[in-house]
Protein backbone atom coordinates (compact mmCIF):
# COMPACT_ATOMS: atom_id res chain seq x y z
CA UNK A 1 0.00 0.00 0.00
CA UNK A 2 1.40 3.40 -0.93
CA UNK A 3 1.68 6.22 1.59
CA UNK A 4 -1.15 8.17 -0.06
CA UNK A 5 -3.64 5.33 0.40
CA UNK A 6 -3.78 3.98 -3.14
CA UNK A 7 -2.99 0.43 -4.16
CA UNK A 8 0.07 0.35 -6.37
CA UNK A 9 1.61 -2.11 -8.78
CA UNK A 10 4.67 -2.29 -6.51
CA UNK A 11 2.56 -4.17 -3.95
CA UNK A 12 2.06 -7.56 -5.66
CA UNK A 13 0.31 -9.03 -2.63
CA UNK A 14 -2.54 -6.64 -3.29
CA UNK A 15 -2.67 -7.30 -7.02
CA UNK A 16 -2.43 -11.08 -7.48
CA UNK A 17 -5.60 -12.47 -8.98
CA UNK A 18 -7.08 -15.85 -8.09
CA UNK A 19 -6.94 -18.07 -11.21
CA UNK A 20 -9.96 -20.07 -10.03
CA UNK A 21 -12.09 -16.95 -9.67
CA UNK A 22 -10.89 -15.48 -12.95
CA UNK A 23 -11.59 -18.67 -14.88
CA UNK A 24 -14.99 -19.10 -13.22
CA UNK A 25 -16.02 -15.57 -14.17
CA UNK A 26 -14.66 -15.83 -17.71
CA UNK A 27 -16.60 -19.06 -18.32
CA UNK A 28 -19.83 -17.23 -17.51
CA UNK A 29 -19.40 -14.47 -20.05
CA UNK A 30 -22.23 -15.69 -22.27
CA UNK A 31 -24.43 -16.31 -19.25
CA UNK A 32 -23.94 -12.70 -18.22
CA UNK A 33 -24.85 -11.47 -21.69
CA UNK A 34 -27.92 -13.70 -22.02
CA UNK A 35 -29.39 -13.21 -18.55
CA UNK A 36 -28.65 -9.51 -18.32
CA UNK A 37 -30.22 -9.03 -21.75
CA UNK A 38 -33.40 -10.72 -20.47
CA UNK A 39 -33.57 -8.22 -17.64
CA UNK A 40 -32.80 -5.26 -19.90
CA UNK A 41 -35.78 -6.14 -22.10
CA UNK A 42 -38.09 -5.16 -19.24
CA UNK A 43 -38.71 -1.38 -19.65
CA UNK A 44 -38.69 -0.55 -15.93
CA UNK A 45 -38.97 3.25 -16.31
CA UNK A 46 -39.88 4.51 -12.86
CA UNK A 47 -40.64 8.09 -13.94
CA UNK A 48 -43.45 6.99 -16.28
CA UNK A 49 -46.63 5.76 -14.53
CA UNK A 50 -47.48 3.76 -17.65
CA UNK A 51 -44.49 1.53 -16.87
CA UNK A 52 -45.41 0.74 -13.24
CA UNK A 53 -46.25 -2.85 -14.20
CA UNK A 54 -42.88 -3.15 -15.94
CA UNK A 55 -41.05 -2.02 -12.80
CA UNK A 56 -42.96 -4.69 -10.90
CA UNK A 57 -41.96 -7.29 -13.54
CA UNK A 58 -38.34 -6.17 -13.18
CA UNK A 59 -38.51 -6.67 -9.41
CA UNK A 60 -39.97 -10.14 -9.90
CA UNK A 61 -37.25 -11.07 -12.43
CA UNK A 62 -34.54 -10.10 -9.95
CA UNK A 63 -36.25 -11.87 -7.06
CA UNK A 64 -36.40 -15.11 -9.03
CA UNK A 65 -32.76 -14.76 -10.08
CA UNK A 66 -31.66 -14.20 -6.48
CA UNK A 67 -33.47 -17.37 -5.45
CA UNK A 68 -31.65 -19.30 -8.16
CA UNK A 69 -28.37 -17.81 -6.92
CA UNK A 70 -29.00 -19.51 -3.57
CA UNK A 71 -30.37 -16.73 -1.35
CA UNK A 72 -32.65 -18.48 1.17
CA UNK A 73 -34.61 -15.29 1.89
CA UNK A 74 -35.91 -13.18 -0.99
CA UNK A 75 -38.77 -10.70 -0.71
CA UNK A 76 -40.34 -7.97 -2.79
CA UNK A 77 -40.91 -4.93 -0.61
CA UNK A 78 -43.80 -2.72 -1.65
CA UNK A 79 -43.77 1.05 -1.17
CA UNK A 80 -46.40 3.73 -1.82
CA UNK A 81 -44.66 3.94 -5.19
CA UNK A 82 -42.67 1.17 -6.85
CA UNK A 83 -41.25 -2.06 -5.38
CA UNK A 84 -37.80 -2.85 -4.07
CA UNK A 85 -36.21 -6.30 -3.81
CA UNK A 86 -34.66 -7.60 -0.59
CA UNK A 87 -32.57 -10.74 -0.16
CA UNK A 88 -30.53 -12.17 2.69
CA UNK A 89 -27.96 -14.97 2.96
CA UNK A 90 -26.38 -15.42 6.35
CA UNK A 91 -22.84 -16.72 6.65
CA UNK A 92 -22.11 -19.96 8.46
CA UNK A 93 -19.41 -18.07 10.35
CA UNK A 94 -20.94 -16.68 13.58
CA UNK A 95 -18.51 -13.73 13.73
CA UNK A 96 -18.87 -12.69 10.07
CA UNK A 97 -19.53 -9.01 9.36
CA UNK A 98 -22.84 -8.03 7.82
CA UNK A 99 -22.86 -6.15 4.53
CA UNK A 100 -25.76 -4.58 2.65
CA UNK A 101 -25.39 -4.44 -1.13
CA UNK A 102 -27.35 -1.57 -2.72
CA UNK A 103 -28.40 -1.00 -6.32
CA UNK A 104 -31.51 -0.11 -8.32
CA UNK A 105 -33.50 -1.90 -11.00
CA UNK A 106 -35.43 1.03 -12.45
CA UNK A 107 -34.14 2.90 -15.49
CA UNK A 108 -34.33 6.31 -17.14
CA UNK A 109 -36.76 7.17 -19.96
CA UNK A 110 -35.35 6.60 -23.44
CA UNK A 111 -36.23 9.90 -25.10
CA UNK A 112 -35.24 11.05 -27.65
CA UNK A 113 -36.02 7.66 -29.17
CA UNK A 114 -34.80 8.67 -32.63
CA UNK A 115 -31.21 9.02 -31.38
CA UNK A 116 -30.93 5.38 -30.40
CA UNK A 117 -28.94 3.33 -32.91
CA UNK A 118 -30.83 0.21 -31.79
CA UNK A 119 -34.00 -0.38 -29.81
CA UNK A 120 -33.48 0.76 -26.20
CA UNK A 121 -35.09 -2.38 -24.79
CA UNK A 122 -33.75 -4.87 -27.33
CA UNK A 123 -30.13 -5.04 -26.17
CA UNK A 124 -27.41 -5.83 -28.67
CA UNK A 125 -23.75 -6.81 -28.38
CA UNK A 126 -21.51 -4.51 -30.38
CA UNK A 127 -17.84 -4.89 -31.28
CA UNK A 128 -15.54 -1.98 -30.45
CA UNK A 129 -11.83 -1.29 -30.52
CA UNK A 130 -11.75 -2.36 -26.86
CA UNK A 131 -13.87 -5.50 -27.19
CA UNK A 132 -17.58 -6.13 -26.83
CA UNK A 133 -20.14 -3.84 -25.25
CA UNK A 134 -23.78 -4.44 -24.39
CA UNK A 135 -26.06 -1.62 -25.58
CA UNK A 136 -29.45 -1.02 -23.97
CA UNK A 137 -31.17 1.06 -21.34
CA UNK A 138 -29.99 -0.04 -17.91
CA UNK A 139 -26.90 -1.87 -19.20
CA UNK A 140 -24.66 0.02 -16.79
CA UNK A 141 -27.15 2.13 -14.79
CA UNK A 142 -27.80 -0.01 -12.89
CA UNK A 143 -28.93 -3.49 -13.91
CA UNK A 144 -25.52 -4.48 -15.25
CA UNK A 145 -23.79 -3.49 -12.02
CA UNK A 146 -26.35 -5.32 -9.90
CA UNK A 147 -26.15 -8.41 -12.08
CA UNK A 148 -22.37 -8.79 -12.00
CA UNK A 149 -22.66 -9.42 -8.25
CA UNK A 150 -24.57 -12.63 -8.96
CA UNK A 151 -21.63 -13.94 -10.98
CA UNK A 152 -19.19 -12.62 -8.37
CA UNK A 153 -20.97 -14.31 -5.51
CA UNK A 154 -21.05 -17.64 -7.35
CA UNK A 155 -17.30 -17.27 -8.06
CA UNK A 156 -16.64 -16.51 -4.39
CA UNK A 157 -18.44 -19.69 -3.31
CA UNK A 158 -16.75 -21.82 -5.96
CA UNK A 159 -13.24 -20.61 -5.18
CA UNK A 160 -13.57 -20.93 -1.42
CA UNK A 161 -15.61 -24.13 -1.36
CA UNK A 162 -18.09 -22.41 0.93
CA UNK A 163 -21.80 -23.18 1.08
CA UNK A 164 -22.55 -19.66 2.31
CA UNK A 165 -20.90 -16.27 1.80
CA UNK A 166 -17.98 -15.23 4.00
CA UNK A 167 -20.14 -12.28 5.13
CA UNK A 168 -23.76 -12.03 6.13
CA UNK A 169 -24.94 -10.65 2.80
CA UNK A 170 -28.08 -8.55 2.49
CA UNK A 171 -29.25 -7.08 -0.80
CA UNK A 172 -31.58 -4.09 -1.28
CA UNK A 173 -32.34 -3.09 -4.87
CA UNK A 174 -34.82 -0.23 -5.13
CA UNK A 175 -37.21 0.64 -7.94
CA UNK A 176 -37.36 4.43 -7.71
CA UNK A 177 -33.78 5.70 -7.82
CA UNK A 178 -34.21 7.27 -11.26
CA UNK A 179 -37.24 9.20 -10.03
CA UNK A 180 -35.68 10.57 -6.85
CA UNK A 181 -35.85 7.62 -4.40
CA UNK A 182 -38.90 9.36 -2.96
CA UNK A 183 -39.92 6.45 -0.71
CA UNK A 184 -36.52 4.92 -0.08
CA UNK A 185 -35.65 6.69 3.17
CA UNK A 186 -38.95 5.59 4.71
CA UNK A 187 -38.34 2.05 3.44
CA UNK A 188 -34.97 2.06 5.21
CA UNK A 189 -36.48 3.39 8.44
CA UNK A 190 -39.33 0.89 8.39
CA UNK A 191 -36.89 -1.99 7.86
CA UNK A 192 -33.95 -0.73 9.89
CA UNK A 193 -33.72 -3.91 11.98
CA UNK A 194 -33.83 -6.19 8.94
CA UNK A 195 -31.11 -4.08 7.30
CA UNK A 196 -28.85 -3.80 10.35
CA UNK A 197 -25.27 -4.15 9.10
CA UNK A 198 -21.64 -3.14 9.44
CA UNK A 199 -21.24 -1.51 6.02
CA UNK A 200 -23.05 -0.77 2.77
CA UNK A 201 -21.56 -1.50 -0.65
CA UNK A 202 -23.04 0.58 -3.47
CA UNK A 203 -22.61 -0.57 -7.06
CA UNK A 204 -24.02 2.39 -8.96
CA UNK A 205 -20.88 4.35 -9.80
CA UNK A 206 -17.96 4.14 -12.18
CA UNK A 207 -14.24 4.44 -12.71
CA UNK A 208 -12.27 7.45 -13.87
CA UNK A 209 -11.41 5.76 -17.16
CA UNK A 210 -10.67 2.51 -18.92
CA UNK A 211 -6.95 2.92 -18.18
CA UNK A 212 -7.39 4.57 -14.78
CA UNK A 213 -9.01 2.21 -12.30
CA UNK A 214 -10.54 4.09 -9.39
CA UNK A 215 -12.94 3.83 -6.49
CA UNK A 216 -15.46 6.55 -5.68
CA UNK A 217 -15.29 7.85 -2.11
CA UNK A 218 -17.94 10.54 -2.09
CA UNK A 219 -21.00 12.04 -3.71
CA UNK A 220 -22.49 15.48 -3.49
CA UNK A 221 -25.92 16.24 -2.09
CA UNK A 222 -28.51 18.53 -3.59
CA UNK A 223 -31.29 21.00 -2.79
CA UNK A 224 -33.69 22.36 -5.42
CA UNK A 225 -35.54 25.67 -5.17
CA UNK A 226 -38.08 27.32 -7.48
CA UNK A 227 -38.54 31.04 -7.13
CA UNK A 228 -41.64 32.94 -8.29
CA UNK A 229 -41.29 36.71 -8.72
CA UNK A 230 -44.50 38.72 -9.12
CA UNK A 231 -45.08 42.41 -9.67
CA UNK A 232 -48.13 43.99 -11.36
CA UNK A 233 -51.37 42.02 -11.19
CA UNK A 234 -51.25 41.66 -14.97
CA UNK A 235 -49.00 42.43 -17.95
CA UNK A 236 -48.69 46.16 -18.63
CA UNK A 237 -48.02 48.25 -21.75
CA UNK A 238 -44.32 49.11 -21.59
CA UNK A 239 -44.91 52.51 -23.21
CA UNK A 240 -47.47 53.55 -20.65
CA UNK A 241 -45.91 51.99 -17.55
CA UNK A 242 -42.28 51.17 -18.38
CA UNK A 243 -39.79 52.86 -16.09
CA UNK A 244 -42.48 53.66 -13.55
CA UNK A 245 -43.23 50.26 -11.97
CA UNK A 246 -40.86 47.41 -11.02
CA UNK A 247 -40.35 44.78 -13.71
CA UNK A 248 -40.29 41.21 -12.29
CA UNK A 249 -38.02 39.93 -15.08
CA UNK A 250 -35.49 42.69 -14.48
CA UNK A 251 -35.59 42.09 -10.72
CA UNK A 252 -35.10 38.36 -11.23
CA UNK A 253 -32.14 38.95 -13.54
CA UNK A 254 -30.48 41.15 -10.91
CA UNK A 255 -31.25 38.62 -8.19
CA UNK A 256 -29.73 35.73 -10.15
CA UNK A 257 -26.66 37.85 -10.90
CA UNK A 258 -26.13 38.25 -7.16
CA UNK A 259 -26.08 34.48 -6.55
CA UNK A 260 -22.29 34.44 -7.08
CA UNK A 261 -19.55 36.97 -6.42
CA UNK A 262 -16.72 37.87 -8.79
CA UNK A 263 -14.66 34.87 -7.62
CA UNK A 264 -17.43 32.37 -8.23
CA UNK A 265 -18.41 31.97 -4.59
CA UNK A 266 -22.06 31.35 -3.70
CA UNK A 267 -23.25 34.38 -1.73
CA UNK A 268 -25.77 32.73 0.60
CA UNK A 269 -24.81 33.64 4.20
CA UNK A 270 -22.94 30.81 5.91
CA UNK A 271 -23.05 28.59 2.83
CA UNK A 272 -19.46 27.41 3.29
CA UNK A 273 -19.38 27.30 7.09
CA UNK A 274 -19.69 23.51 7.40
CA UNK A 275 -17.80 22.49 4.27
CA UNK A 276 -15.11 19.91 5.03
CA UNK A 277 -12.16 21.10 2.92
CA UNK A 278 -9.94 18.79 0.95
CA UNK A 279 -6.83 17.70 2.80
CA UNK A 280 -3.42 18.03 1.17
CA UNK A 281 -3.44 14.25 0.75
CA UNK A 282 -6.80 14.32 -1.04
CA UNK A 283 -5.76 17.17 -3.30
CA UNK A 284 -2.61 15.28 -4.14
CA UNK A 285 -4.57 12.16 -5.06
CA UNK A 286 -6.90 14.15 -7.32
CA UNK A 287 -3.89 15.75 -8.98
CA UNK A 288 -2.58 12.29 -9.87
CA UNK A 289 -5.59 11.55 -12.05
CA UNK A 290 -4.79 12.03 -15.76
CA UNK A 291 -7.15 14.94 -16.30
CA UNK A 292 -7.17 16.18 -19.89
CA UNK A 293 -8.85 19.58 -19.88
CA UNK A 294 -9.19 19.74 -23.67
CA UNK A 295 -10.94 16.37 -23.79
CA UNK A 296 -13.08 17.24 -20.78
CA UNK A 297 -14.19 20.47 -22.45
CA UNK A 298 -15.08 18.54 -25.58
CA UNK A 299 -17.29 16.22 -23.52
CA UNK A 300 -18.78 19.28 -21.81
CA UNK A 301 -19.36 20.94 -25.19
CA UNK A 302 -17.93 24.11 -23.69
CA UNK A 303 -15.26 26.53 -24.84
CA UNK A 304 -13.78 27.17 -21.40
CA UNK A 305 -13.75 26.08 -17.77
CA UNK A 306 -15.23 28.35 -15.12
CA UNK A 307 -15.97 28.25 -11.41
CA UNK A 308 -14.85 29.01 -7.91
CA UNK A 309 -11.47 30.72 -7.86
CA UNK A 310 -8.57 28.78 -6.36
CA UNK A 311 -9.76 25.26 -7.24
CA UNK A 312 -9.12 22.87 -10.09
CA UNK A 313 -11.91 21.61 -12.32
CA UNK A 314 -12.02 18.22 -10.60
CA UNK A 315 -12.09 19.86 -7.19
CA UNK A 316 -14.96 22.09 -8.31
CA UNK A 317 -17.16 19.27 -9.57
CA UNK A 318 -16.38 16.76 -6.82
CA UNK A 319 -15.48 18.56 -3.62
CA UNK A 320 -16.90 22.09 -3.71
CA UNK A 321 -20.51 23.21 -3.29
CA UNK A 322 -22.22 25.00 -6.15
CA UNK A 323 -25.36 26.90 -7.11
CA UNK A 324 -26.72 26.67 -10.64
CA UNK A 325 -29.54 28.27 -12.59
CA UNK A 326 -31.42 25.37 -14.21
CA UNK A 327 -34.07 27.43 -15.94
CA UNK A 328 -35.27 31.03 -16.07
CA UNK A 329 -38.39 32.36 -17.76
CA UNK A 330 -40.88 35.22 -17.81
CA UNK A 331 -42.62 37.64 -20.14
CA UNK A 332 -43.10 37.22 -23.86
CA UNK A 333 -40.78 34.85 -25.75
CA UNK A 334 -42.77 34.22 -28.94
CA UNK A 335 -42.10 35.50 -32.47
CA UNK A 336 -41.98 39.21 -33.06
CA UNK A 337 -42.36 41.77 -30.30
CA UNK A 338 -44.81 42.24 -27.48
CA UNK A 339 -43.86 45.35 -25.57
CA UNK A 340 -44.96 44.59 -22.03
CA UNK A 341 -43.96 44.82 -18.42
CA UNK A 342 -44.48 41.14 -17.46
CA UNK A 343 -46.48 40.40 -14.35
CA UNK A 344 -44.23 37.53 -13.24
CA UNK A 345 -40.95 35.70 -13.73
CA UNK A 346 -39.57 32.39 -12.49
CA UNK A 347 -36.30 30.56 -11.92
CA UNK A 348 -35.29 27.04 -10.94
CA UNK A 349 -32.09 26.66 -8.91
CA UNK A 350 -30.12 23.68 -7.71
CA UNK A 351 -27.50 23.66 -4.97
CA UNK A 352 -24.96 20.82 -4.93
CA UNK A 353 -23.64 20.16 -1.45
CA UNK A 354 -20.43 18.52 -0.24
CA UNK A 355 -19.27 16.71 2.89
CA UNK A 356 -20.20 18.55 6.06
CA UNK A 357 -23.12 20.46 4.58
CA UNK A 358 -26.75 19.78 5.51
CA UNK A 359 -29.64 20.30 3.07
CA UNK A 360 -31.69 21.62 5.99
CA UNK A 361 -29.36 24.62 6.26
CA UNK A 362 -29.97 25.80 2.69
CA UNK A 363 -33.53 27.07 3.15
CA UNK A 364 -32.77 29.42 6.08
CA UNK A 365 -29.61 30.60 4.31
CA UNK A 366 -31.61 31.31 1.16
CA UNK A 367 -34.26 33.21 3.14
CA UNK A 368 -31.51 35.27 4.82
CA UNK A 369 -30.03 35.99 1.38
CA UNK A 370 -33.40 37.25 0.12
CA UNK A 371 -33.70 39.49 3.20
CA UNK A 372 -30.29 41.01 2.41
CA UNK A 373 -31.35 41.70 -1.17
CA UNK A 374 -34.54 43.37 0.05
CA UNK A 375 -32.59 45.51 2.52
CA UNK A 376 -30.20 46.77 -0.16
CA UNK A 377 -32.97 47.42 -2.71
CA UNK A 378 -32.19 44.66 -5.21
CA UNK A 379 -35.72 43.42 -4.46
CA UNK A 380 -37.76 46.65 -4.47
CA UNK A 381 -41.16 47.39 -3.02
CA UNK A 382 -43.98 46.15 -5.25
CA UNK A 383 -42.23 42.82 -5.93
CA UNK A 384 -43.41 39.63 -4.22
CA UNK A 385 -40.90 36.78 -3.94
CA UNK A 386 -42.16 33.25 -3.25
CA UNK A 387 -39.63 30.42 -2.90
CA UNK A 388 -40.74 26.81 -3.23
CA UNK A 389 -38.60 24.15 -1.62
CA UNK A 390 -39.80 21.20 -3.64
CA UNK A 391 -37.89 18.45 -1.84
CA UNK A 392 -36.22 17.93 1.51
CA UNK A 393 -32.96 17.55 -0.36
CA UNK A 394 -30.29 14.88 -0.66
CA UNK A 395 -27.40 14.77 1.78
CA UNK A 396 -23.79 14.44 0.62
CA UNK A 397 -21.66 11.50 1.69
CA UNK A 398 -17.92 10.91 2.03
CA UNK A 399 -15.91 7.82 2.99
CA UNK A 400 -12.62 8.56 4.80
CA UNK A 401 -9.62 7.26 2.88
CA UNK A 402 -8.42 5.21 5.85
CA UNK A 403 -11.77 3.45 6.34
CA UNK A 404 -11.13 -0.34 6.57
CA UNK A 405 -14.13 -1.15 4.38
CA UNK A 406 -12.83 1.19 1.68
CA UNK A 407 -9.45 -0.49 1.81
CA UNK A 408 -11.15 -3.86 1.25
CA UNK A 409 -12.85 -2.50 -1.87
CA UNK A 410 -9.56 -1.02 -3.02
CA UNK A 411 -7.75 -4.34 -2.64
CA UNK A 412 -10.56 -6.19 -4.43
CA UNK A 413 -10.42 -3.78 -7.37
CA UNK A 414 -6.63 -3.94 -7.43
CA UNK A 415 -6.69 -7.74 -7.66
CA UNK A 416 -9.39 -7.79 -10.35
CA UNK A 417 -7.68 -5.22 -12.56
CA UNK A 418 -4.06 -5.91 -11.63
CA UNK A 419 -3.20 -2.25 -11.47
CA UNK A 420 -3.04 0.81 -9.26
CA UNK A 421 -6.31 2.02 -7.81
CA UNK A 422 -6.92 5.74 -7.32
CA UNK A 423 -9.77 7.59 -5.63
CA UNK A 424 -12.41 9.86 -7.11
CA UNK A 425 -15.62 11.52 -6.07
CA UNK A 426 -18.77 12.04 -8.12
CA UNK A 427 -20.70 15.24 -8.64
CA UNK A 428 -24.09 13.58 -8.81
CA UNK A 429 -26.48 12.81 -5.98
CA UNK A 430 -28.29 9.68 -4.82
CA UNK A 431 -29.66 7.89 -1.75
CA UNK A 432 -26.22 6.96 -0.41
CA UNK A 433 -26.41 9.48 2.41
CA UNK A 434 -29.73 8.00 3.56
CA UNK A 435 -28.09 4.58 3.67
CA UNK A 436 -25.22 5.95 5.76
CA UNK A 437 -27.35 8.06 8.09
CA UNK A 438 -30.30 5.74 8.68
CA UNK A 439 -28.29 2.53 8.95
CA UNK A 440 -25.46 4.39 10.75
CA UNK A 441 -22.63 2.61 8.92
CA UNK A 442 -19.96 3.52 6.36
CA UNK A 443 -20.87 3.42 2.67
CA UNK A 444 -18.32 2.27 0.12
CA UNK A 445 -18.57 2.11 -3.67
CA UNK A 446 -17.69 -0.63 -6.12
CA UNK A 447 -18.47 0.39 -9.69
CA UNK A 448 -17.07 -0.20 -13.17
CA UNK A 449 -18.96 2.29 -15.33
CA UNK A 450 -17.08 4.54 -17.74
CA UNK A 451 -17.57 8.25 -18.40
CA UNK A 452 -18.55 7.46 -22.00
CA UNK A 453 -21.20 4.85 -21.12
CA UNK A 454 -23.91 7.39 -22.01
CA UNK A 455 -25.76 7.02 -18.74
CA UNK A 456 -29.23 8.62 -19.00
CA UNK A 457 -28.63 9.22 -22.71
CA UNK A 458 -29.46 7.35 -25.93
CA UNK A 459 -27.26 4.32 -26.66
CA UNK A 460 -26.41 3.55 -23.05
CA UNK A 461 -23.87 0.75 -22.94
CA UNK A 462 -21.68 -1.37 -20.68
CA UNK A 463 -18.25 -2.78 -21.47
CA UNK A 464 -18.69 -6.54 -21.05
CA UNK A 465 -15.10 -7.07 -19.98
CA UNK A 466 -15.49 -4.46 -17.24
CA UNK A 467 -18.68 -6.12 -15.99
CA UNK A 468 -16.70 -9.36 -15.71
CA UNK A 469 -13.92 -7.52 -13.85
CA UNK A 470 -16.61 -6.12 -11.54
CA UNK A 471 -17.79 -9.66 -10.86
CA UNK A 472 -14.23 -10.69 -10.07
CA UNK A 473 -13.77 -7.77 -7.70
CA UNK A 474 -17.02 -8.68 -5.95
CA UNK A 475 -15.77 -12.26 -5.53
CA UNK A 476 -12.61 -11.02 -3.80
CA UNK A 477 -14.45 -8.46 -1.69
CA UNK A 478 -16.52 -10.79 0.50
CA UNK A 479 -13.47 -12.82 1.59
CA UNK A 480 -11.40 -9.69 2.17
CA UNK A 481 -14.09 -8.09 4.31
CA UNK A 482 -14.44 -11.23 6.39
CA UNK A 483 -10.67 -11.62 6.87
CA UNK A 484 -9.96 -8.00 7.80
CA UNK A 485 -13.11 -7.18 9.76
CA UNK A 486 -12.49 -6.30 13.40
CA UNK A 487 -15.70 -6.10 15.40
Amino acid sequence: MSTDGSVTASDPSFLDHDPVIRAFVAERRQQLIDELSQWLRIPSISADPDHADDVARSADWLAQRLLRAGFPEVEIWSTPGLPAVYAEWRSDDPDAPTVVLYGHHDVQPVDPVELWESSAFEPIVRETAYGEELVGRGAIDDKGQVYFHLIGLAAHLAATGRTSPAVNLKVIVEGEEESGSVHFADLLRDNRERLRCDAVVVSDTGMYGRDTVSVCVGMRGMVEIRLDVRGPAGDLHSGSFGGAVPNPVTVLARLVARLHDADGHVTLPGYYDKVIPLTDRERGLLARLPFDETRWLADAQSGATYGEKGFTTLERIWARPTAEVNGLWGGYTGPGGKTIIPSEAHVKLSFRLVAGQDPGDVQPAFEAWLDLLRAEGTIPAGIEITPHYDRSGVRPCLTPLDDPMLQSVTRAMGRAFGTEVLYTREGGSGPEADLADILEVPVVFLGVGLPDDRIHAPNEKADIELLLRGAEAAAYLWSDLAETWVR
